[in-house]
């Protein structure tokens, strides 16, 4: 019977690790697979003489013609497939130009057809998706301009135990700043890994992130503390708007990619590290990125100017502002009356300023968070979250 409709070079292989794993009998690993022991035996024959090149399809067509890519070629552009399963047509063939620049290498989409007839092409589904509303949001311009920061889906490794990896990358040179396998979505896990990147890298000028812990609450400001930190530090949070992922685009895109890192899950969660941290080198130094030409990220990044610093400076609020501490159940005292603002903020000073339009401001350093509704008693947000924490409906580009 034929191998089942997804990818027959991926069904073979797991065939292939199911076998090895001495946990089924041949009959029953057929069974599971849907094939003949004939075949099962066929494949298991190949791979242990040829390895995992020996589980491709083989051509049906002449032996040679005229216009046929040198067989050399083709084999060199299937292995190269097999060591890199996620990789395209284009990045194979920008990788295998560059290691042999002599050879007459056939074309991305000719490199295409042989992937396609050697069966290591999945038909890729077509996902509908809205447009994406970027009007607001920071279009990097330079390294360090905008990271994108989330946490990729939980995954359960071999002990039983859960990982939700925390990611982190450069929006213009796509570098992987950080993947860990993180446990959880906390506070208490996140904020020791971006003071690591902080300090190995420096102060990125603006961060995006969804909605979702610990980047962002449900509150009126919508800061954790996670995000004040940021603002102290003088970095600009963006949140993108609630289930509109594809505002942080190449941040999602990249989770595809970190599938590969993931799949099958690993042992446990130090084997997990170790597995992200080879990923990352071969990420940033190896992998060529068809956005920056096929070049590797690590190619076009450079560290941030901003250092980490050493002590977070007070807030420089002017003479005029009325400067208030934010209480341990979140609130701040105005005009005797008490204003919740976010317990993100406890102990921490907020000033309230007067604006243009006679309404009274509360900011936080250089990030406004809201107005003063004297009516209701309670802080009015000044705009969309997906704007950034009251910022106006305005591209930014520097």
């Amino acid at each position: 019977m034929p191998w089942r409709e997804n990818c027959a070079m991926d069904e073979r292989m797991r065939f292939i690790v199911e076998h090895r794993s001495n946990e089924w009998t041949m009959t029953e690993l057929c069974e599971r697979y849907e094939i003949s022991r004939k075949t099962g035996y066929k494949w298991l024959e190949r791979y242990r003489l040829e390895g995992a090149v020996g589980l491709a399809e083989r051509s049906r067509a002449p032996a040679s013609h005229g216009r046929a890519t040198p067989e050399h070629l083709v084999e060199a552009i299937v292995g190269m497939r097999l060591e890199r399963p996620t990789w395209g047509p284009r990045k194979i063939i920008d990788k295998l130009s560059r290691r042999q620049p002599e050879a007459d290498w056939p074309s991305a989409s000719t490199a295409g057809e042989i992937l396609k007839r050697a069966g290591l092409v999945c038909a890729r589904r077509v996902r509908r998706r809205g447009p994406p509303r970027l009007g607001e949001l920071t279009v990097p311009q330079y390294a360090n301009h905008v990271w994108g920061v989330d946490h990729k889906g939980w995954v359960r490794l071999g002990d039983g135990s859960r990982v939700e990896p925390l990611t982190m990358t450069d929006g213009f040179s796509r570098y992987l700043i950080g993947v860990s396998a993180t446990a959880s979505t906390s506070h208490d896990e996140a904020k020791p890994l971006f003071e690591k990147a902080f300090r190995e890298y420096g102060l990125p000028e603006t961060i995006r992130s969804d909605n979702g812990a610990p980047f962002a609450s449900t509150g009126p400001t919508g800061l954790t503390a996670l995000s004040a930190w940021w603002i102290k530090l003088g970095i600009r949070h963006e949140r993108i708007d609630p289930g509109h992922p594809q505002q942080n685009g190449r941040h999602e895109r990249f989770h595809l990619t970190l599938l590969e890192a993931m799949r099958p899950p690993e042992p446990n969660r130090a084997a997990q590290e170790r597995r992200f941290a080879a990923f990352a080198r071969d990420y940033n130094e190896e992998r060529p990125h068809e956005a920056l030409g096929q070049r590797p990220p690590a190619s076009v990044y450079q560290p941030s100017p901003r250092s980490m610093p050493a002590h977070i400076p007070e807030p420089d609020y002017p003479v005029e502002a009325a400067v208030r501490k934010v209480r341990s159940n979140g609130e701040i005292r105005w005009r005797g009356d008490l204003i919740a603002i976010s317990t993100a903020l406890v102990g921490e000073a907020v000033a309230v300023e007067e604006n243009e339009d006679g309404q009274w401001l509360v900011r936080f350093y250089d990030a406004p968070l809201g107005v003063i509704d004297l009516v209701k008693k309670k802080l009015r947000r000044l705009a969309d979250p997906a704007r950034g924490i009251g910022e106006a409906p305005s591209e930014t580009k520097t």
